[in-house]
């Protein structure tokens, strides 16, 4: 008789748990799902595509559904996160690497070689993965499956099933469940099901997901796009004004009031996917100083060659005759430089003390960006940006930033990177929001210094690498352009010392000093240094 001898010191239980018997008949059921799907893609012939389809699908709903209430509801309401660090697929471990390559591989397929997802070229019919779910999209729209209808029905699938996973994990919060059901309810019915519906109202109507508003839409004011919009009649030019107003009018009136989080926490479907599919990853975003560096250059890169990109297609097929139509190239060029020296002007006049040295490469970059302007107004042709076709610079924004970016490495790499890498590095429309968010908005997280205890939950646990136990040693507010306003940081925190607030401006941004106590007066004092 041997005796196995455990030779770890920690106090802890060093050894990972066992598996309950009903989560291992969980992860059998999800599997079968998935293997449908597998089976599928290798073009396989199924008796019944409608009856195959719906028990994939079913049995990928019931798989995590029975798992999730396994996990969280054999144990008291409270934070949930233990154990991350020893499971392999999500501390990058093998299985973390594992489905990481799997996901990159699927985006790379999906945007490049839809082909081999049985897409059908030439009028030829659909077969293999696409062609399964065909009965489906006939059913919504009369139309066969497009590998858009594919990647939208397993989006959607993937934020309902493990958004049902999260609001059992987070239960003890109400916040998070509030959010968790609105994005669920916007995917569902704003990206998958109303554009379908709208195709079948309108068949020229282009395909518009009414909660994505430029630049995370991108190809709203494409030449294409727009003709579309405008031949659609009064509900083609009303989608058109939408879009237009929601930039300009909803976005920044919303975010002044709520912050960022209104929408990349409450609406957004990159968010949605982040926040639910992406929850197991949240801990492996970098919290170094380089990648907060690398994260600023970035994401604001990527904006500016957005507004450019943008403006460029807008330009190109605008004409110089205003008896053709009143928006000329010489005007619209004249209203985007005045729209971004208003907004420059603005910054530079009231907030240029609390963005210190942020300011001056503010002020490179808005005359950089205007010039660049200026040369192509004046050295266009008729389909020509700096004798580059304007469609060429929509291309490349489409496939190094749409596809690439946001596809192959946003999603793909959430087990390697973490589950916000396409909204902490590449999305323009964060980058939109929290510039409005850092300069103007409501919204802080406000922190009680004298509660902490140093834990480190909120830090490991920022999806956005904030350091945010910095700030709650410190008792100061935060406000970052990144923060996304998910509220995960209070909702692990074991001591109620953060809490998401939408107060007046005064005060919202805190000196770095330590604060010793909660006397009012020593604030006051401090605050007016």
């Amino acid at each position: 008789m041997s005796n196995k001898l455990n030779e770890s010191m920690s106090l802890a239980k060093p050894d990972a748990t066992n598996m309950p018997i009903k989560q291992k008949i969980a992860i059998a059921i999800g599997f079968i799902g998935l293997f449908l799907l597998t089976l599928a893609f290798f073009n396989t012939s199924f008796p019944s595509k409608n009856l195959f389809l719906t028990l994939a699908l079913a049995l990928l709903f019931v798989g995590v559904i029975i798992y999730s209430r396994s996990s969280y509801l054999s144990k008291l309401e409270g934070i949930k996160n233990d154990g991350v660090w020893f499971k392999s697929i999500s501390s990058r471990g093998f299985w973390g690497w594992i489905l990481g390559i799997v996901l990159t591989s699927f985006y790379i397929v999906l945007y490049f070689y839809p082909k081999y997802l049985g897409l059908g070229t030439n009028g030829e019919e659909n077969a293999g993965l696409i062609g399964f779910f065909d009965p489906l999209s006939k059913l919504l729209s009369g139309r066969p499956a497009s590998q858009w209808f594919v990647y939208g029905t397993l989006y959607t699938v993937a934020i309902l099933v493990f958004g049902y996973k999260f609001i059992l994990k987070y239960r003890h919060n109400r916040y998070q469940q509030l959010r968790t059901i609105s994005v669920m309810f916007f995917q569902l019915a704003f990206a998958f099901l109303i554009p379908e519906f709208m195709y079948v109202m309108n068949s020229d109507l282009p395909y518009y997901d009414l909660k994505s508003m430029w630049p995370l839409n991108y190809y709203i004011f494409d030449e294409w796009s727009v003709k579309g919009f405008l031949s659609s009649g009064n509900i083609g030019l009303a989608f058109l004004i939408f879009g237009i107003v929601s930039i300009f009018v909803v976005s920044p009136i919303l975010t002044y009031k709520y912050g960022k989080r209104w929408y990349c926490s409450w609406v957004c479907g990159c968010g949605g996917l982040a926040e639910t599919a992406g929850d197991s990853f949240r801990q492996l975003s970098s919290k170094k100083l380089s990648a907060w560096k690398i994260e600023r250059w970035l994401i604001h890169t990527v904006l500016v060659f957005s507004v450019i990109m943008t403006t460029a297609m807008i330009y190109t097929y605008l004409g110089y005759d205003k008896n053709d139509f009143w928006l000329t190239r010489g005007l619209f060029i004249s209203l985007v430089i005045g729209l971004l020296t208003l907004v420059f002007t603005g910054v530079i006049l009231f907030k240029r003390h609390e963005l210190g040295k942020d300011a001056k490469y503010g002020a490179i970059g808005f005359f950089v960006v205007i010039m660049v302007l200026l040369l192509m107004h004046f050295t266009g042709t008729t389909n020509h940006v700096f004798y580059i076709k304007g469609s060429a610079l929509r291309s490349a924004y489409g496939l190094y930033i749409g596809s690439i970016f946001s596809g192959v490495i946003g999603t793909g790499f959430y087990p390697i990177l973490g589950n916000r890498v396409w909204c902490r590095f590449g999305c323009p429309m964060a980058a939109i929001l929290g510039f409005q968010q850092r300069l103007f908005s409501k919204f802080r997280i406000t922190t009680n210094g004298g509660q902490c205890i140093s834990c480190g939950n909120c830090s490991t646990y920022c999806e956005m690498g904030i350091d945010v136990r910095a700030y709650a040693q410190k008792g100061e507010n935060i406000v970052r352009s990144s923060c996304v306003g998910c509220g995960i940081c209070a909702a692990v925190c074991p001591r109620g010392v953060l809490k998401l607030e939408n107060d007046s401006m005064d005060g919202r941004i805190n000196p770095n000093e330590i604060l010793l106590g909660n006397d009012v007066d020593l604030m006051d004092l401090v605050n007016k240094q």
